[in-house]
């Protein structure tokens, strides 16, 4: 019988080390492990990590690259760009089951023992030491890197209170109380955020990443621990709160640079995959295309912003999260106006907002600068960017005294005419005002090819807040919506100019 060749079925039938050494098994480090399995993978042409989109052709191989060599790996890179992701997509990597020994400290190998507890079992019990088989779930191990993180959590400490229950003095090995480090023989082991983690522990791993060695309230313990270790940091930690000490960046042996996505169609692929949008919701609310691309055009726009800190990183959580409010926006609307279905609109935007202002790490925090006033404009210039890819340049239109085809809606505005676009309109009231502005559907007609009456609202919409975005028409926020008049009017009038002078004081 061949070790390789049980079944995971028939291995939960093997209990003691004497029927574990009648298979033929031989202990494997776990680098070699995840070695092994990524070259099986890599020669059937699997993808190994599902789900992590935009690493194709940069990250992910030199993840296997690092694999591949038995290196340690430190992921380096902003927030929200898939670093802890892809470090517990590792696990896929590992033996579905490895046998380990029951009632030992660590999760010794039945044929190569090393913590005291398992030595013992076996030198008592001999091929009658039970054993359990151990799923690859349960050999990874994460810690987030805190300041307040101790030698004790990482390595271990003296347990008084296990050496008065066994009567043993603190000088006898087995008083001890492994850290979490350990406890992940045989496992992936990650510590997020490692420049949070302070020198003095980062000291503490020298010996563990190269020789093996721990050392515990004065007991020096030689134990081949079998571990890969994964690291993640941000490099505005390096300055802000603290760094990885030179030693220990020594003896991490691959470091490897993440990125955020490189274009709107992989931004989108992330989201969709990502946000948590209800089935419930998904019946009632369709999402058009553009609307998909704008959301994804103000993360590009705030990570080029002047106001938004490019060392912080604009998370891809914020196309997430906004994504999730603009679906909700739309569902909202829809119970108000007891609506069976919508579809999404561009005053939903507004609702994102929400999702844009907690985000961004701005340069100038509460002072040239409000977060709601950033968010605000990044929506504005994800419209104008994302506008041109649809309707023409409306600066070349200007230039134009024939044949300009925004003129007939700017005529419309410019004889007084206005449109207040309310974020909860019914659909018919939507609908009708936007109808009522002359020349908005011919400029449809003639720049896009809607198939459906919701589809050409959208894009009926979309024009005004484009053409308000080029200085073609004013846009003032209303309360609960959006108002449109005439740019020279738009100067002087405010939103509520209109109403009874009693609401003023002078």
């Amino acid at each position: 019988m061949n070790y390789q060749d049980i079944a995971a079925s028939d291995l939960q039938q093997i209990k003691t080390l004497g029927e574990l050494k009648k298979t033929g098994y031989q202990p494997k480090a776990v680098k070699e492990e995840l070695r092994d399995n990524l070259i099986q993978k890599l020669k059937k042409k699997e993808r190994v990590f599902e789900g992590i989109w935009g690493f194709e052709d940069t990250v992910i191989p030199q993840v296997e690259r690092a694999l591949l060599a038995r290196h340690n790996i430190n992921l380096l890179g902003l927030r929200g760009q898939a670093k802890t992701r892809i470090a517990r997509l590792m696990i896929q990597l590992l033996d579905e089951y490895v046998p380990a020994i029951e009632g030992a400290d660590l999760n010794d190998d039945p044929l190569n023992p090393i913590s005291r507890s398992a030595i013992d079992l076996v030198a008592s019990n001999g091929d009658d030491t039970p054993i359990y088989w151990m799923h690859r779930e349960e050999r990874y191990t994460e810690k987030l890197a805190t300041p307040d993180v101790s030698i004790a959590d990482l390595i271990g400490d003296v347990d008084p209170i296990k050496a008065a229950s066994l009567k043993l003095p603190y000088s006898d090995e087995r008083v001890i109380h492994y850290g979490l480090i350990p406890r992940a023989h045989r496992g992936i082991f990650v510590i997020n955020e490692l420049p949070d983690l302070q020198a003095r522990i980062q000291v503490a791993l020298f010996n563990i990443l190269q020789e093996g060695d721990i050392q515990i309230r004065g007991f020096k313990l030689r134990m081949p621990l079998e571990i890969q270790f994964v690291f993640t940091a941000n490099p505005e930690d390096y300055t802000n709160r603290g760094s990885i000490v030179t030693p220990l960046k020594d003896r991490i042996d691959s470091q490897i640079i993440t990125h955020y996505p490189k274009s709107i169609e992989i931004g989108k692929k992330i989201t969709a995959q990502e946000a948590d949008i209800k089935p419930e919701q998904s019946e009632v609310v369709s999402v058009n295309e553009t609307a998909k691309d704008l959301i994804e055009e103000i993360a590009f726009e705030a990570r080029e912003s002047e106001y938004v800190d490019e060392k912080s990183g604009v998370s891809a959580r914020l196309t997430i999260s906004a994504f999730e409010n603009l679906v909700s926006a739309a569902e909202r609307r829809a119970m108000i106006n007891g609506e069976s279905n919508t579809s999404v609109r561009m005053s939903d935007l507004s609702g994102a907002i929400p999702a844009i202002t907690g985000k961004v790490e701005l340069v100038y925090e509460g002072e040239q600068e409000g977060a709601g006033i950033v968010a605000t404009n990044l929506v504005g210039k994800a419209i104008r960017k994302q506008f041109l890819n649809y309707f023409p340049d409306p600066e070349e239109g200007r230039k134009k005294k024939e044949d300009n085809p925004y003129a007939k809606v700017t005529t419309w505005f410019g004889e007084g005419n206005m449109v207040d676009i309310i974020e909860d309109l019914p659909y018919e009231e939507y609908r009708e005002l936007l109808h009522s502005v002359d020349g908005l559907e011919d400029l449809i007609a003639n720049t896009q090819k809607v198939k459906t009456e919701t589809e050409k609202l959208f894009f009926m919409e979309f024009a005004l807040h484009g053409m308000a975005e080029f200085s073609q028409l004013s846009k003032h926020e209303l309360e609960k919506g959006m108002q449109f008049k005439d740019l020279i009017s738009g100067m002087f009038t405010m939103p509520g100019a209109e109403d009874s002078e009693d609401d003023f004081n002078y």
